[in-house]
């Protein structure tokens, strides 16, 4: 079995759809050793924010000489970026190694017990416990969950810590109708006497998640109430107890971006007893360079590509536009799956007088005649970006929607398109 004969036997499991569930992946790392036992790390939660907060906390913890791993979805441009350590993606050769191990047992599964086959995202889960914890350990695992957490394959580790970012209503068919219902799985995760982090304004969230940190006796750290930040992405204060660090800025905008920030802050801060090298003007510098590709990431002087999928990232994104780029004339081009808001979402974006709507290549992408017939329509990305080139000063570029989109975008704008002068 060579690398590519890997990926496609991974991506081969996607026909076994999503399965809520994690008896599989216990029984496939017990026959591993339980690598995932060997995994310190931070367990992040939550429907809006996690690959920011993610990557915040690598920054944070990197910098500060540590070695760190973080695990991640969906990727944007190689699949291997899932798994990395210290922002390097997993090497092919590694990567093979680990299929190698894995591809055997993974399979004896649906023979030898009466359970289901493994879906493609335990798969995955499986490889990074394995490599974080036996293979290539690390000094600390940043842990993204895929789809909720009660459920999810990650929630087979004690954590250091867990943090919840925004609780927004998505996965709704899974996860439920509700804010609360969708709060109980995320804050499933948490286990006993854990650090529990979080940022919420909705009282229905912060009842199911004080409720679930009573049972776990665990120390709850509530942004605004026991830790605080004042200010903007541009300069903000972050205080909590007698600590204080002043003047923060970010790379990325947006005031929900000063919440990702904050609940990294508070996380490293809790475990600073852990990881010795970790202070204050470390933290602060840290953040002033951290960036997530796809996420309000400019591209050249014109085009602006995030991955606002659900009505919450999308008011997310209206609000830095219009906080950042108020002199700039906005033109929005948007894509989406199947399992997602698409009225209320274009709704929101009509703020903008210049939507146009279309379709990609990806197995439920929203084929263009199901749009709303009253947006504009075009045939894909390629020809819309043709509109770069007769660009005027204050023009700006918007690109939008899913993050499978998104990744499709970014690699062509990243691969050789200099007739675009973006």
């Amino acid at each position: 079995m060579n690398y590519n004969e890997a990926v496609s036997w991974i991506h081969g499991r996607l026909r076994f759809g999503i399965k809520p569930g994690i008896k599989r992946m216990k029984w496939v790392l017990n026959e591993l050793g339980n690598p995932q036992n060997f995994v310190k790390g931070i367990h992040v939660v939550g429907t809006n924010g996690k690959g920011s907060t993610v990557n915040y906390l690598k920054d944070i913890f990197s910098d500060a000489g540590y070695k760190v791993g973080t695990f991640v979805s969906p990727a944007l441009e190689n699949f291997r970026e899932r798994i990395s350590i210290n922002g390097q993606m997993i090497p092919e050769a590694d990567f093979l190694k680990l299929v190698t191990i894995v591809k055997p047992i993974v399979e004896r599964l649906p023979k030898e017990t009466d359970l289901e086959n493994a879906t493609e995202f335990e798969v995955i889960t499986v490889l990074m416990f394995l490599y974080f914890g036996k293979i290539n350990p690390v000094d600390i695992a940043i842990i993204e969950a895929g789809l909720g957490g009660l459920h999810d394959s990650t929630n087979v580790f004690n954590p250091l810590a867990v943090i919840a970012t925004s609780i927004g209503l998505d996965h709704q068919n899974i996860l439920g109708q509700s804010y609360q219902e969708i709060a109980q799985h995320k804050v499933g995760v948490l286990k006993d006497k854990v650090p529990f982090i979080f940022a919420s304004e909705l009282p229905e969230v912060k009842t199911v998640f004080y409720q679930k940190a009573k049972e776990t006796n665990s120390p709850v750290y509530e942004l605004n109430k026991d830790f605080k930040a004042f200010g903007t992405s541009t300069s903000f204060d972050f205080s909590w107890k007698n600590q204080e660090i002043t003047s923060i800025s970010l790379a990325m905008s947006g005031q929900h971006q000063v919440y990702n920030a904050s609940l990294a802050i508070m996380s490293s801060l809790l475990l600073k007893d852990h990881y010795l090298k970790i202070n204050e003007s470390g933290i602060k510098e840290s953040l002033k360079n951290s960036r997530w590709a796809g996420r309000t990431e400019v591209v050249g002087k014109s085009i602006l590509i995030d991955g606002a999928h659900n009505n919450e990232s999308v008011s997310a994104l209206i609000s830095v536009l219009k906080e950042s780029y108020q002199d700039r004339k906005i033109h929005v081009l948007f894509a989406a799956i199947d399992t997602k808001p698409v009225d209320s979402m274009l709704k929101q974006l009509s703020v903008f007088e210049d939507i146009t709507v279309t379709s990609f290549k990806f197995y439920n992408a929203i084929a263009l005649d199901d749009y709303p017939s009253n947006y504009q329509r075009v045939k894909d990305y390629q020809t819309w970006l043709e509109r770069v080139k007769s660009a005027k000063e204050d023009d700006l570029f918007v690109i939008t929607g899913s993050l499978y989109f998104i990744s499709q975008v970014r690699h062509f704008l990243m691969t050789g398109n200099d007739d675009l002068e973006i």
